[in-house]
């Protein structure tokens, strides 16, 4: 979601969770509720514990499980995203915890919890940056809500056929679906690439 981004094995950016909010969110969970959480580190992620909701979503979205630790080891060193299994209905007690943090969600049952300052967009310029691109000659492709600032920002912005209609309204062009060649159709439309 931005706040980590590499050109091969070079780290060119990085804003990680503040660990001001990650102790304040171990103490929400140890007193208040608890909830399923991936926390996304530098090279690795974990899972502080798998429901049967969690467990049915990784199986529709094709992720792998994620190794299970404990809540306390899990938030150890810099954390750069979690993935929290909480409803709409639980997301504003819960962020008021973290309050250097937002929440971004593109499914019902989870969200995207990033630092305040990071996105896509920001990941979006940093790649330019590093290349040398101007923000007109960049093309975003995105499919969920976490990619809306995205799609809006980058010189033009591409929404995938299985998106949701909000997000498809954010976006210069819609292409086909993911797994129906969205990307090369849209890259045809432009005539990039020579496609």
């Amino acid at each position: 979601n931005g706040g980590y981004c590499i050109v091969g094995e070079k780290v060119i950016y990085k804003h990680s969770m503040p660990s001001e909010d990650m102790v304040s969110l171990v103490r929400y969970m140890e007193e208040q509720e608890s909830f399923p959480c991936i926390f996304v580190h530098e090279n690795t992620f974990y899972i502080n514990y798998t429901n049967e909701r969690t467990n049915e979503i990784f199986r529709l979205l094709n992720f792998p499980q994620p190794p299970s630790l404990p809540l306390r080891e899990a938030v150890e060193g810099e954390v750069f995203q979690l993935v929290a299994f909480f409803t709409k209905e639980q997301e504003k007690a819960i962020m008021a915890a973290m309050p250097h943090c937002e929440a971004t969600r593109w499914n019902p049952l989870f969200s995207d919890v990033i630092p305040k300052g990071s996105s896509k967009q920001v990941g979006v310029d940093k790649m330019l940056d590093y290349f040398g691109i101007s923000l007109e000659e960049s093309m975003a492709f995105g499919d969920g809500g976490n990619d809306i600032p995205m799609l809006e920002y980058a010189g033009i912005g591409v929404a995938m056929g299985n998106a949701s209609e909000e997000v498809q309204r954010h976006a210069d062009f819609v292409t086909s679906g993911v797994d129906d060649e969205g990307i090369v159709h849209a890259l045809k439309h432009f005539h990039i690439g020579g496609l």
